[in-house]
């Protein structure tokens, strides 16, 4: 492969890279606890929506639902995580760039 074709080929790369970011910008995933909470966000990491349950929310136990929360939040950023990783996986044939996922 001579400099030529190393070029293009790394530019065709880029702007698949490109693609898939913007397509990550707008795919969305959930995260759940307990039923109680549920947290949508892209799958580029940006939180959405956060939903509580009237049930979950006891003036006297706040720690309970922080705690709920931040499961919920792990869980959709697990998910996000496992999306970018399969879809720039494809574009970067499994090879991990530092960076972007």
């Amino acid at each position: 492969m001579n400099q030529a074709q190393l070029m293009r080929m790394l530019q065709k790369t880029q702007a698949e890279m490109a693609r898939v970011q913007e397509e990550l910008s707008t795919t969305t995933v959930t995260g759940s606890a307990g039923g109680a909470v549920t947290v949508e966000m892209t799958a580029d990491m940006r939180v959405t929506k956060v939903t509580i349950e009237k049930a979950a929310v006891d003036p006297e136990d706040v720690e309970s639902l922080e705690d709920v929360v931040a499961t919920a939040v792990n869980a959709a950023i697990a998910s996000a995580q496992e999306v970018s990783s399969r879809k720039m996986g494809a574009v970067t044939g499994g090879m991990r760039i530092p960076g972007l996922f």
